[in-house]
């Protein structure tokens, strides 16, 4: 199982849930079934790494995310994933329009499986503070405790 989590510039919100599920996934004893990757729906920060609010507030909580570099989404990345999980409403409608053909079911909010914030949208941390970062981080974890739940239940696991 390949997953893509999807944000604005993969500086803030996806690569503290690519660092966050990485880690889950191998503490779960599943690094070898399970892959995680992040990307940008913009190419404006390609190759920078994650803003550094997010790298400390990550790895203050036991998830590094400073070896990460920012990318922008593309057209294989239908084919090679096979979850593209959107951190929020726009984002998930730019995915599905830029779907080949037979890759948009693929493609999910990355809230869906959150009772209380199903159609929600992670917060974009980077206008304002601590705070926020702090906010975002926490909706994140728990959706990708969901998402790995999700997971091990499609395998059996």
């Amino acid at each position: 199982m390949r997953v893509l989590f999807v944000c604005t510039g993969n500086i803030c919100r996806s690569p503290t849930a690519e660092g966050i599920f990485r880690t889950l996934v191998e503490e779960a004893g599943l690094s070898d079934t399970v892959a995680t990757d992040s990307a940008g729906m913009i190419a404006y920060h390609t190759g920078e790494p994650p803003d550094p609010r997010s790298a400390r507030y990550a790895a203050e909580q036991g998830y590094p995310i400073d070896d990460l570099r920012a990318r922008q989404v593309q057209k294989a990345d239908f084919e090679a994933f096979d979850l593209l999980l959107a951190m929020d409403q726009s984002h998930h409608a730019d995915l599905l329009a830029m779907a080949p053909e037979g890759t948009a079911d693929r493609v999910r909010l990355f809230l869906t499986l959150d009772e209380t914030e199903r159609d929600g949208d992670v917060p974009d941390p980077y206008y304002g503070g601590p705070e926020g970062f702090a906010a975002t981080y926490a909706l994140i974890e728990r959706g990708c405790r969901q998402w790995l739940t999700w997971i091990c239940r499609q395998d059996n696991r």
